[in-house]
């Protein structure tokens, strides 16, 4: 593990620590086991990834301002038509 990846591993353990104090799954109760952190964490990734769709949804997949990857040319790196 490299610097940089373990340095983001301890920022994100370091936010779930803090969000356990106040988690509740979503059906209102508490984490009590470790069952409950893992549907939690679960819960979590999906809320995550819905967001990340639906931001691909509004703004497209794209790395900058009128640059898509996929479609851009080496050259100018703007979009073809």
């Amino acid at each position: 593990m490299d610097p940089n990846e373990r340095q983001i591993a301890l920022s994100v353990l370091g936010c779930l620590r803090e969000d356990l104090i106040y988690a509740h799954l979503n059906n209102g109760s508490r984490i009590l086991d470790v069952a409950d952190l893992r549907q939690y964490i679960y819960e979590q990734m999906g809320r995550i990834r819905t967001s990340a769709h639906v931001m691909d949804g509004m703004y497209g997949n794209d790395y900058g301002p009128g640059l898509d990857i996929g479609k851009s040319n080496a050259h100018n790196g703007k979009a073809h038509p």
